[in-house]
């Protein structure tokens, strides 16, 4: 079908009006000047949105307007036309204001997310080239076809070393499944480990994309108070002791997620001998150890060499960039034989091309080289984020500095509707991550702002504006 009609539509980005009501509006002009008369097609969508330089959707809410106004009309498999009968201009003001009166989405400016890294410091010129010498070296005869679901070899070799030489773990590289990201992880080691009706302890306030992951797999979640010293192991205790019987544990003993905080020595040793003596497997999210502002971090729980059950998870996505989806877990070769079968239903396996770039930059030296800087970039970054807090909010919250992570624990000093607060500061352009994404019942009572990804402007504009919302 033909569409001869060469429209000619100028976008006013600076104007206010929103860029599809300059296209409704230019078309209607046509109509009403008998460039288009009825019976008329239009062009297409697509065909548009290449001629004015916008989003596809842009355009479809330009044709929708029109179409509701009664402007076009549109015919199934032939596409949009000129309406026989068309609306009276009275008829389209009437429309138009109910249009304007309509609630407008905020979009907001400043985001604290729950830890991102700085997309801005990511390595990405150096993974860019290794991957194009990867695929000129490999890609062609070596790289195409399938490999281990596991994942490629060479880089599980060099996951299991790196938690061998920097974690104080003794693995095999056949005991590392390398995954699209720690969230794949989970889900896997959930679905290997459990079956309906598991019971599995977790921390209270935690992580809640991990419960779903277990109560995906049908497990009933037993949720366990956190303290300074992270999670409350008296309180596992007194449920074994109920003769409860708890398939797994769920831990973030390095950074403990959302409060930060660090498993003591003590309770690490006891969770231990408690997971040898009931059986249960510790199932250890170690998301961030790469960034540990003391002297060095902690050695996961599970590179004890008395512990017997665990899965150890962890991610190269904080290091490189969240878009960059390569995590891994660590854990008994039957454990991984199980993911492996799981795995093939869903992925066959993991991008196995840049997974040998990221190898390269390790074997270069190249990835430890940017994880150092990273660490100064975030340890400056986290105390610029401390004396904000200081001046802008010591009155109004408690808040201790973390020793390592992405991200600040706040608690507020006096009883805050913290639903409402994340509301108001919306309405402001401040969005942060709503705290009912942690905890259950009334653990729900901190803030975990993100700092790494904003700049320090951002920060201080955010943290001003809080200090404004907050209940003092």
């Amino acid at each position: 079908m033909l569409r001869p009609w060469d429209l000619q539509i100028t976008i006013n980005t600076t104007c206010e009006k929103a860029v599809y009501m300059q296209i409704a509006d230019a078309i209607i002009h046509a109509i009403k000047i008998g460039k288009l008369s009825p019976g008329d097609a239009l062009p297409g969508s697509r065909q548009l949105a290449t001629k004015l330089l916008v989003n596809r959707n842009t355009v479809t809410m330009a044709l929708d307007v029109l179409s509701a106004e009664g402007w076009l009309v549109a015919q199934p498999r032939k596409g949009m036309f000129v309406a026989h009968m068309l609306p009276t201009f009275k008829a389209r003001k009437a429309i138009a204001k109910q249009r304007v009166e309509q609630p407008q989405l905020i979009k907001p400016h400043i985001f604290f997310d729950d830890g991102l890294p700085d997309t801005r410091i990511a390595p990405m010129d150096a993974l860019g080239a290794a991957y194009r010498q990867i695929f000129s070296r490999k890609g062609r005869w070596q790289m195409m076809g399938y490999s281990d679901a596991a994942g490629e070899e060479e880089f599980r070799i060099g996951i299991a070393q790196m938690l061998n030489y920097n974690r104080g773990m003794h693995l095999h590289p056949d005991q590392v499944f390398i995954t699209r990201g720690s969230q794949m992880a989970t889900f896997l080691a959930a679905h290997c480990l459990l079956v309906p009706g598991d019971l599995v302890a977790v921390e209270n306030p935690g992580y809640k994309a991990a419960w779903e992951a277990f109560e995906h797999a049908g497990a009933t979640l037993l949720p366990i108070r956190v303290d300074e010293d992270g999670i409350v192991v008296e309180e596992l205790k007194a449920m074994l002791a109920q003769k409860r019987r708890i398939k797994a544990i769920y831990v973030t003993p390095h950074h403990q997620f959302p409060t930060t905080v660090t498993l003591s020595l003590a309770r690490r040793l006891e969770l231990v001998e408690l997971s040898n003596r009931y059986g249960f497997t510790i199932i250890e999210d170690d998301y961030d150890n790469e960034f540990h502002f003391g002297q060095r971090p902690i050695f996961p729980v599970s590179s004890s060499e008395q512990l017997e059950n665990y899965v150890y998870i962890g991610t190269m996505s904080k290091i490189i960039a969240p878009a960059l989806r390569i995590g891994y877990f660590a854990a008994s070769p039957a454990i991984v034989a199980k993911a492996k079968a799981l795995r093939r239903i869903i992925d066959v396996q993991g991008d196995n091309m840049m997974t040998q770039a990221v190898l390269q930059l390790i074997d270069e030296g190249y990835l430890k080289r940017h994880l150092r800087k990273a660490t100064t970039h975030y340890r400056t970054k986290r105390d610029v984020f401390e004396e904000l807090i200081k001046t802008y909010l010591s009155d109004k919250v408690t808040c201790k500095k973390p020793q390592g992570g992405l991200a600040f624990w706040l608690i507020p000093n006096t009883a805050q509707d913290l639903d409402l607060l994340e509301k108001k500061l919306l309405k402001k352009g401040v969005a942060i991550v709503s705290p009912k994404n942690f905890g259950v019942g009334d653990t729900a009572f901190g803030l975990r702002l993100g700092y790494a990804s904003l700049d320090n402007a951002q920060l201080e504009q955010g943290i001003a504006i809080m200090a404004e919302m907050l209940l003092g």
